[in-house]
Order: structure tokens, then C-alpha cells, then sequence
């Protein structure tokens, strides 16, 4: 570790001692070499009240240009990109970065499910309603900026409680021809790299990149590979006509270091007790956009997209507690389980702009349609082999077998009212039509195969929003109240166990999310947002582990239902206040900026039920009663970043500081850990990263960085099934070093 704050030393002194040589070269320089200043106040904009289509006023909304952010791309270290984003929880499986779990206002971060995810404003989930986990993300090197629209997206993207969360790709349009390189290495055997081209010829554009990376871990038995390359092309007919196709390729092995129990976490949170589990998830999507102005009132922009994907695992998935040891009668390992499930998605959406004056005043109306279809081939239970590689042969066939389709058609508006030049309100309706089948072999029970025929489900569901903002010199107030809405999973319909129950009468979650807040610039040196919010998620599904006959001797059973009504409620602020600026110093010292994103989390069960059990599963009887005040599990009380950053010509750094309070990790709110580690509360943390970045003979540079400083032992989450049951450490203190060029 000391070569790695050396490296970060040498960087700010190489800089400085230029400087001081040569003031007049430092000023030239600072007027021709391109600069990039982190924490300046730009960080994170806010969208305009139109932009591509699509409404804004009234919502709140972040846009991270990463280009303005220090931080570990290479790794897609989601803690330091989300820092300047209050409210947002992480969970941290392994460091690889190949999947990014977030979650908002005390929502669940598990592969941000609970978010519309996007890649250029078209899906990359598995399935946006009957599985709703992306399991691809971007390399944060190829992304530009990341679009984050809270609970007010439900209208315009989709029902989903969290909102939408987009990934927008680095495009080239102003020379024929760049090229772009970013290679690193770090702890643990970390190489990357990342390479693109792109430029514009005529009425062409075109951008490629290819990243690859791999590690040995952090932990043991944490290697990884991964593999993520991207195609676009851009064609003009007009100015005001275009047409665009990118197509994406995600291939990746992953070797699962699985959980721990909570005395193998505290001897040492890096040892892994499995070297057999693997987890990997080819992934292909695909988009062709055409957007066009139709005339000077009238905008629009049609999206055709695709996905073809596999999740596929294989591993010994018992309890920590558990040894995965060679059997001495049959000298073998057990035989491990394989899980793969194979994504079919296609899918049309439009959307459109109409600006019309109703007096001297302009208004503007958004509306849109979209069709989906998505069908999941889900094979579970399968009986592996008992090697040690990434080896997917089963013997016999799977014991679950399972087709799962869902088809929608979806239909919404939004319209601006500009009540004033300053005020404006906003209301907005979608109707989403669902419908939701499923077949197959659910399970094998003695020999005989218990078959899943599930009739299929629709829904008809309309939900209604309305925005408000007030605008005054620089800054504005904003509220918003929008519905939500999730349909019942295909996860919440096949239980993992045969002796497991669902409950018959198992409902959709509906609920909604309102905002207020206040955000803005002063006086060009102070960027704030601070807001409150309020969410309601009625229904809410769960699995609650319960006795037979209400004794433990006699076995247990989970039994799904919907748990009651959760609110979360609290307070989200960003406050960026660049100090040199406002001494009116930064001409000579650069920008130093101090950053807080703090958010306060209250998230209860208001109506939450608790069980007796009768009888024997599955046929056993269950009465309920009612236990509210509970706390929602996996929600921190408060999640708070803390960063001071100075950049100045072509230096820039970054030490930021999370915390992050305690969470249960079950709706029972258990306190004291389980002995196989799947239960009980996980304690706050604390952790500190450095990052810093040194431009240098115009197109080149050198990033350097430490993540977890101190070397702080902390854990986000403990796991019942994938990657792992138990605890799941996070990543101790890691280095890299990086350099690049753009030409």
C-alpha cells in the first residue's frame, strides 16, 4: 500500500514543482490543454424540463457526467460513482464490478431491481416484469453519464418503485477518426483494458469499443473474467432525421466465493470455503432508434430493441456451516447444483413531443406507447458434476423445467401546463396491460413429476401523477407525486422447495412515491438539492420461514404472501460548495470543492403479518396476525458521503468518505446472527477512497487510486441462495494504477 500513496504523491508533486518553475507556462497551459476539475459545480447536473422526448419538471433528477468524477472505473467501483447521489444503497457481492446493485430510499439494491435499468434509453434487464434483474451493466469507461430519475419516472418508463436508471454511452461526432485507450492494473492481479474508435464521416457516425478485464480477487476463489464489446452506427438523412443501431455483446466467468457465518467472517473475512461455484451470464442486447422532427412542434423518437441472454450457475449452495467436503465412501466431492435460465425479450417503444401555445403561453405534451414481450426458459435443480469447473452438464435432466412469458402494452402522457413563465404543473397518466403465463415440470417428488400449469394472469392497471415547479433566478422548487406498481414475480411463484406453500391469494404490490424539495446553484459556486420523500409500497411480497404444527422438531416450511404495507419516508441533500471560488481564489490555488450527499431513511412495515401454523406443508392451515413497526430489511437508517476534491489544470484528486448506519437482513428484524450466518443484523461501516488523475502532453493521462483506505472489514448484505448463503464480506483495501490516451 505505501507504493500506491506514493504513486499519488509523486503525481501532485510532479505538478506542482511545474507550476512553480514556470508560472507563465502554468497559464498558458491552463488555457490550451483540456481540464478536467473534479467536484466542480456541475457535478451532478439536473436535467432540462424537456430533453429527448421525454418531461422532466417536476422530477427529481441526477445527471453524473463522469468525466467530471475521480474515481475506479476500471472496476465500475459503484461507491465512489454514486457518492454525489443521495439516498443511493450498494451492495457489494466481490469487487469485480460485472454487476452494479443499487437501490433508492430504502429499496432492496439486489441487481437494481427495483429500478428500470437502461442502456441509451432501452432496457437490459432480464425481464422488466416477471424478473426484473440486470445482470449486465455498462464498463464505466465507456459511459458518459448516468441519468437517475426517482419514483416520478413511473409514468413515462414503467411502474417501478425506484425509478429509472440509464446508462448513456461515449459517442464521437466531431472528428472522422479517435481512438481512445485505457489500460490498468492493481491488487490481486487486476489488468484492464479498454479500447475504442469512433468519428463522423458525413452523415455517418460510428463508435466500437472492446473492454476486458480479469482478477484473481480480493477474496480467495474470487477470479474473474469478463468481456463487454459494443457496435454503433449513425446515419443523417436530414438534420432533423436520423437512424441509429448498436448492438452489445457481454460474456463472463466468475468463480463465486460464496458466504460466511459470522465467526469465519471475524477470523478472517477473506477466506472462501468453496472453490467449485461458478457464476457467468452471456448477454447480448441490441437497438435500432429512429428520431426525427417531424416539424417545429412536433418531435419523435421510435426505439426497436432486443435482448438474448443466459444466467447460468453451478456450485455447492449449502450454509456456510456446512463443509464441502470429499465423501470418503464415494472419494468424490457432492454433486454440485446447476441453475440456468435463458432471456428472450423484444420490444417496440415511441415516444413524442408536441410544444403548443394556449395563448401567449407555451405548454408542452409528451406521450408514447410500448409493446414487450419477454419469454424466460428457467432450468433449475439440475444435477451436476462433481469437479471443480465451470462445467454446466447435468445428470439426469433438470427436476424444474419452466417456460415463463410476459407480454405488455403500455400507454402514456405526460402534458406541462406553464401556468406562468415561472410556474408549472405537470400531470400524467400510463396504462400498462400485462399478462403473465407460465409452464413446465415445477419439481420431482418421489419419482413422480409435479407439474407447473399456471393460468395466466392479466392486469389492467392506470396510474396517475402530477408534477409541480417553481422557478426563480437559479434555483427551483419541485414536488411531484407519482403511483407505482410491481406484478407478482416468477420468482414469487415457484417456490424453491416442494414442501414450500404459496399463499393462493397472493397479490400485485401497488403503492407510490411523492417528493419536495429545493435545489439549484448560487452564485456559481454552491450546487444544492435537498428534498424530502415519501413512499408507500402496499403488498409487499416475502417468504416467511415458519414451523410445522408450530413446532421446530416437526420441520420447516416458507410460506409467501404478501407481507403488509412498508413506508419509507426521509431526507435526501447534496450540497457542493466550492470553496476557492467562493474566496475568489481559484484562479491561482484551482478548485477545491467539499461535497456532503447525506440521506436520512425511516422504512417501517405499517402493516405487517406474522403467522401460526397448523398442520402439515403444504396442506397446513395459517392464521395471521398483525406486528407493525417493524423495519424493512436491508435499509439503513442513514447512508452519508463525505468528499473534498481539488483539481487545477491538469491535476485533479479525490478522497471521499462513506457511512453507511446498520441494516436487518430479514423483515423478522433478527438481531443476534444465525449459526449459518443467513441471518441477523448487519453493523455500520465506514470507508474511505482515494482517487486521482494527472492529464498530461494533452491527450494522455495517468489515474492512480486507493479504495478502502484503512482497510476497514465490512459487509452490505448476507445472501440465502447465489452468490453464496451468509455473509458476504466486502473488499479491503485494493490499489490501481492507470494510464491512457485519446488521439
Amino acid at each position: 500500500m505505501k507504493n500506491a500513496f506514493s504513486i499519488g504523491l509523486c503525481l501532485l508533486t510532479t505538478s506542482v514543482f511545474a507550476q512553480q518553475i514556470n508560472p507563465t507556462l502554468n497559464d498558458t497551459v491552463k488555457t490550451l490543454l483540456p481540464v478536467i476539475i473534479t467536484g466542480k459545480i456541475q457535478s451532478p447536473e439536473r436535467m432540462p424540463e424537456v430533453k429527448e422526448n421525454v418531461l422532466f419538471s417536476g422530477k427529481k433528477n441526477e445527471i453524473l457526467k463522469l468525466s467530471n468524477i475521480n474515481g475506479n472505473f476500471a472496476t465500475n467501483n459503484a461507491r465512489e460513482v454514486f457518492s454525489r447521489v443521495p439516498g443511493v444503497n450498494i451492495w457489494e457481492n466481490e469487487g469485480s464490478g460485472i454487476q452494479i446493485n443499487v437501490g433508492v430510499r430504502g429499496l432492496s439494491p439486489n441487481r437494481s431491481w427495483e429500478l428500470n435499468t437502461r442502456q441509451n434509453g432501452y432496457d437490459i434487464s432480464s425481464d422488466v416484469f416477471g424478473y426484473p434483474e440486470a445482470y449486465y451493466n455498462p464498463p464505466l469507461e465507456a459511459v458518459e453519464s448516468i441519468e437517475l430519475i426517482r419514483g416520478g419516472a413511473s409514468l413515462q418508463f414503467g411502474p417501478q418503485f425506484g425509478g429509472m436508471l440509464n446508462y448513456v454511452l461515449k459517442r464521437e461526432t466531431k472528428k472522422k477518426f479517435t481512438f481512445e485507450t485505457q489500460n490498468s492494473v492493481g491488487s490481486y492481479g487486476l489488468m484492464s483494458s479498454y479500447n475504442a474508435i469512433g468519428g463522423t464521416l458525413k452523415n455517418f457516425s460510428y463508435y466500437i469499443y472492446n473492454h476486458s478485464r480479469s482478477a484473481d480477487g480480493w477474496r480467495q476463489n474470487g477470479e474473474y473474467t469478463v468481456r463487454n464489446t459494443h457496435a454503433f452506427l449513425e446515419y443523417r438523412f436530414t438534420p432533423n432525421t436520423k437512424i441509429s443501431a448498436e448492438y452489445t455483446n457481454m460474456d463472463y466467468q466468475m468463480k463465486q466465493s460464496g458466504g460466511l457465518t459470522d465467526a469465519q467472517f471475524e477470523a478472517n473475512p477473506q477466506q472462501s470455503l468453496r472453490n467449485r461455484n461458478w457464476f457467468g451470464t452471456p448477454w447480448n442486447v441490441f437497438s435500432v432508434q429512429l428520431d426525427t422532427k417531424i416539424n417545429d412542434n412536433l418531435t419523435s423518437n421510435t426505439k426497436l430493441f432486443g435482448l438474448k441472454g443466459e444466467r447460468n450457475s453451478v456450485g455447492f449452495t449449502a450454509t456456510p456451516n456446512v463443509a464441502d467436503a470429499i465423501n470418503p465412501t464415494t472419494d468424490n466431492y457432492a454433486n454440485r447444483r446447476v441453475d440456468r435460465d435463458f432471456y428472450e425479450n423484444f420490444g417496440v417503444e415511441n415516444r413524442n413531443v408536441y410544444k403548443y401555445k394556449l395563448g401567449k403561453t407555451s405548454h408542452n405534451l409528451a406521450f408514447g406507447a410500448r409493446a414487450y414481450q419477454a419469454t424466460t426458459t428457467r432450468k433449475q435443480s439440475g444435477n451436476g458434476t462433481t469437479g471443480s469447473d465451470f462445467d454446466l452438464s447435468v445428470n439426469p435432466d433438470y427436476t424444474r423445467n419452466i417456460k415463463f412469458k410476459t407480454e405488455n402494452i403500455a400507454f402514456f402522457a405526460e402534458n406541462q401546463f406553464r401556468v406562468t413563465e415561472k410556474f408549472s404543473a405537470t400531470p400524467g397518466v400510463r396504462f400498462e396491460h400485462i399478462t403473465s403465463s407460465g409452464a413446465g415440470l415445477f419439481a420431482v417428488n418421489n419419482g413422480a413429476n409435479v407439474n407447473f400449469d399456471a393460468a395466466p394472469i392479466v392486469r389492467n392497471k392506470a396510474l396517475f401523477g402530477l408534477g409541480l415547479e417553481y422557478k426563480f433566478a437559479s434555483t427551483n422548487v419541485y414536488a411531484n407525486i407519482s403511483q407505482a406498481y410491481r406484478p407478482i414475480l416468477f420468482s414469487d411463484l415457484t417456490p424453491p422447495a416442494v414442501t414450500d406453500v404459496i399463499d393462493p391469494n397472493l397479490k400485485d404490490a401497488s403503492g407510490y412515491n411523492a417528493d419536495l424539495g429545493y435545489r439549484g446553484n448560487i452564485n456559481n459556486y454552491i450546487n444544492f438539492d435537498i428534498s424530502l420523500f415519501y413512499l408507500q409500497y402496499n403488498n409487499r411480497i416475502g417468504g416467511v420461514r415458519q414451523f410445522t404444527n408450530n413446532d421446530p422438531s416437526q420441520g420447516t416450511f416458507l410460506y409467501r404472501t404478501n407481507l403488509g404495507t412498508t413506508v419509507n419516508k426521509g431526507i435526501e441533500s447534496f450540497f457542493n460548495f466550492n470553496i476557492t471560488r467562493f474566496l475568489k481564489i481559484d484562479n491561482k490555488v484551482g478548485n477545491v470543492d467539499f461535497f456532503a450527499s447525506m440521506s436520512f431513511i425511516d422504512s417501517r412495515y405499517t402493516d405487517f403479518e406474522t403467522f401460526t401454523t397448523t398442520g402439515t406443508a403444504p396442506n397446513a392451515v395459517i392464521t395471521s396476525s398483525n406486528l407493525d413497526g417493524k423495519r424493512v430489511e436491508n435499509a439503513p437508517r442513514y447512508i452519508h458521503n463525505l468528499g473534498l476534491s481539488w483539481g487545477k489544470n491538469n491535476v485533479s484528486t479525490t478522497l471521499q468518505y462513506r457511512l453507511t448506519g446498520k441494516i436487518f437482513t430479514d423483515a423478522n428484524n433478527t438481531t443476534t446472527p444465525s449459526a449459518n450466518g443467513v441471518t441477523g443484523m448487519l453493523d455500520k461501516y465506514n470507508v474511505f477512497d482515494f482517487s486521482s488523475e494527472y492529464k498530461f502532453l494533452e491527450n494522455y493521462n495517468i489515474k492512480a487510486g486507493i479504495n478502502n483506505v484503512f482497510d476497514e472489514a465490512y459487509a452490505t448484505r448476507r445472501s440465502t441462495g447465489y452468490p453464496g448463503p451468509g455473509i458476504l464480506p466486502g473488499e479491503g483495501r485494493t490499489f490501481y494504477i492507470s494510464i491512457g490516451a485519446k488521439l
